[in-house]
């Protein structure tokens, strides 16, 4: 269980398994938000993982469905998104030098070194690149 106040960031499979019924995963993944809100955790998510998983839902669902999962954003509560900046690029590159990440997206490595920075230990996601990254998983 997390604790009150433990940051929390979620990746682009726990957003898209929400916001899509028919995702295999979106009971499951409703209800861990539930538990998250429950918990009072503080939640984070970034610039990359909200471009991707527009992308995603526009062109899986529908574009109307996309734009409610962005506009849904400005309603959940605790929610702050994590900026990428330049200086943090030199930072991502180094995760595809590791062989344990095969098949990483630069997203994830991106994801890897914002978590890292601001002290996140856990993910609210599917993808287990994230525990081999040292990341703790929900979901």
């Amino acid at each position: 269980m997390i604790r009150a106040g433990e940051p929390v960031f979620v990746d682009t499979g726990a957003w898209v398994a929400m916001a899509l019924s028919k995702d295999p995963l979106h009971v499951r993944a409703v209800q861990e938000w539930s538990n998250l809100q429950r918990s009072g955790a503080r939640l984070f998510t970034s610039v990359p993982i909200i471009l991707e998983t527009f992308t995603f839902i526009d062109r899986n669902a529908e574009r109307s469905a996309a734009i409610t999962w962005k506009d849904s954003l400005d309603t959940v509560p605790r929610l702050r998104i994590l900026d990428v900046m330049a200086r943090d690029l030199a930072r991502v590159w180094s995760y595809f030098d590791r062989k344990d990440l095969h098949k990483l997206s630069a997203v994830d490595a991106t994801t890897f070194v914002l978590m890292t920075s601001a002290g996140i230990r856990y993910a609210f996601t599917f993808d287990h690149h994230f525990v081999s990254a040292g990341f703790r998983l929900i979901g």
